[in-house]
């Protein structure tokens, strides 16, 4: 197994901000004194009616600009520490901040009915394992956060995401550990080189962008494929035409070959038909019939199509019904392309009509990037793989939907192992693992069986990401085997919290790997308003129609009916868009929308 290192294609800019909180509440204090300012200095009269809507919309805006400019640092320096947890690269300076502050964490902008602490700051009391990982990150007591089912005081009537219940000392959904009575403990700042703690749990966005950096720092290897096995993979060198295109002058349209001017005296004989070699030369006033993609004669000036003739079979003449144009309908040698024209660039995705313009040059095999290998390991006792639920089991949903979700996105899945609530067998598999990724469902949370997280701090993982701030999926998570072994993308074991953690984490950790390009960022209006968390991103499956977009329901975490009648995510920002609004979508890899979907899913 080659162990993926090597320097990243491209580097993050140095984060130069202060960190969020002394930052945002600098500038807001700074903002307020002004305002105050301005206002006491103001006479009477100029103060219209209109005047305190203004400053609080301005007061919104310089926050909302603030808060913007915080997240971007946040999820520089969540990309930053993690590839140098991962030793891509070393750390810039400026970024060795305390660990809540680390791989974009939202805990220190989280309010109080949220947040386990007055701050909303989490320490960072790491567990080390033998291999010298920081593998966990403790919380302070307090108040339930999200993930409790607690019904938000600031959203009346919002749900969060079911959760479980934490005893003391037991780890929450987002992979923090709740310990009755322990004091906030100091945080140090994370050293060039030192292992990084999972603090507190990572914005969606800077959990896609590591993802993202992640898979493009893997180095690309190449091999030659017959291009009968070559769709799918990406290219790892040019296509350049090894012959020009056509390689001769060939006729666009069954009909007759003439030379000169009319009427022409018909040449006899069965013609010029494709794949025979040169005919003779035409002389000046001759016809010969010819077929399309058959190589025009010498001498040859026009071809003119069958429907714009009249032959004189008693006179043997040929005569136009329309008029000739020399050159008309030949296709001349290289109008195409011209040999060492090149056709496609390195990193160009091999789809059927690629193979066909490789084949047209010449090209019998294609070099290109070997697709990503991902195993699958489904776990659960509860899951039945055929028949109706019963006796308390369900149906697995997840092992049929994630191998050909995987191969849509190019990557090579092996056939899922279902390995129960076994952590021995959870142990063994991920060690035995020569993949690139491995993706386990189901056990990232906090139950008695969830045996993902002390699996991977036993043999040693590195944990990346340890909870994303979405809805659903926040339990996911992103860790890398020791020595250099596979990726793991831990995801939920509910069906559409699964989807949110694979187009999360493992989507564009695979286009990296695979080296295929990031997937465009677009943002159409939406028709309906769209509730939001208020504090999670979420991603809420929706159709296209005409230029909008429309949110499906059955968008639970449990539910895949929604996401089944889908085109695509919508990310959903924390406090929710109204109708009209413009909302980032995440592209599904196929398109299952169809006329009956509008009536029974919007």
């Amino acid at each position: 197994m080659t162990p993926r290192g090597g320097e990243p294609r491209s580097s993050l800019p140095p984060a130069d901000r202060a960190p969020e909180g002394r930052a945002t509440e600098a500038a807001t204090t700074r903002a307020r004194t002004d305002e105050a300012a301005t206002t006491k200095a103001a006479p009477p009269e100029a103060r219209t009616a209109d005047q305190p809507a203004a400053e609080a919309r301005a007061t919104e805006e310089l926050t909302a600009e603030e808060q913007a400019a915080e997240r971007r640092a946040a999820e520089e320096r969540a990309v930053e520490e993690a590839l140098a947890l991962v030793g891509r690269r070393q750390p810039h300076e400026s970024h060795a901040h305390s660990a809540p502050e680390l791989l974009g964490t939202t805990a220190s902008r989280r309010p109080e009915p949220f947040g386990s602490s007055p701050s909303g700051t989490n320490s960072c009391r790491t567990d080390s394992h033998p291999g010298g990982n920081s593998f966990r990150a403790d919380s302070h007591p307090g108040d339930p956060g999200p993930g409790s089912g607690q019904t938000s005081p600031a959203q009346p009537g919002w749900q969060n995401e079911p959760g479980r219940q934490t005893e003391p000392g037991r780890r929450t959904e987002q992979g923090s550990r709740v310990e009755p009575g322990s004091p906030a403990e100091p945080t140090s700042p994370v050293e060039p080189g030192s292992t990084l703690p999972a603090a507190s749990v990572t914005s969606w966005h800077g959990a896609r962008a590591l993802a993202r950096r992640l898979g493009r720092a893997a180095p690309l290897a190449a091999h030659r494929l017959p291009l009968e096995r070559a769709l799918g993979h990406v290219l790892a060198e040019a296509v350049v035409a090894l012959t020009d295109l056509p390689s001769f002058d060939t006729s666009a349209m069954d009909g007759w070959a003439v030379a000169g001017p009319g009427p022409w005296a018909v040449r006899t004989g069965e013609g010029l038909l494709a794949g025979r070699g040169e005919g003779e030369p035409l002389l000046d006033g001759q016809a010969v019939r010819i077929a399309t993609g058959a190589r025009i004669p010498a001498e040859a000036t026009a071809v003119i199509r069958s429907e714009h003739a009249r032959f004189d079979e008693v006179k043997g003449l040929l005569h136009a019904t329309r008029a000739v144009v020399p050159g008309q309908d030949i296709r001349p040698r290289g109008q195409e392309c011209r040999s060492g024209d090149q056709l496609l660039p390195a990193g160009t995705v091999v789809t059927p009509p690629v193979l066909g313009l490789a084949a047209a040059a010449g090209y019998d095999a294609l070099v290109a990037v070997p697709l990503p290998r991902v195993d699958v390991l489904v776990l659960g006792d509860e899951l039945l793989t055929a028949g109706l639920p019963q006796g308390g089991r369900i149906r697995d949903a997840l092992g049929p939907m994630l191998g050909p979700w995987l191969r849509s996105l190019g990557a090579e899945v092996s056939a899922p192992q279902r390995l129960g609530d076994d952590a021995e067998a959870l142990r063994r598999a991920l060690t035995a693992s020569d993949a690139d990724l491995v993706l386990t469902t189901g056990g990232t949370a906090a139950g008695p069986v969830d045996h993902v997280h002390p699996v991977l701090a036993e043999i040693g993982a590195e944990l990346l990401v340890d909870g994303v701030s979405v809805r659903p999926g926040h339990p996911m998570l992103l860790a890398r085997l020791a020595d250099g072994g596979p990726y793991v993308v831990g995801l939920p074991g509910n069906p559409l919290a699964a989807v949110a953690g694979l187009m999360t984490l493992a989507e564009p950790l695979l286009r990296g790997i695979a080296g295929r390009p990031a997937q465009d960022s677009y943002h159409p209006p939406v028709r309906e308003e769209v509730r939001g968390h208020p504090l999670d991103t979420r991603l809420i499956p929706v159709v296209h129609r005409a230029d909008s977009v429309m949110p499906l329901h059955y968008s639970g975490p449990a539910m895949l009916r929604g996401i089944a009648a889908a085109d695509g995510l919508a990310v959903v920002p924390p406090g929710g868009v109204r109708s009209g609004a413009e909302v980032e979508i995440l592209d599904l890899p196929w398109t299952s929308a169809e006329p009956w979907t509008e009536g029974c899913f919007t």
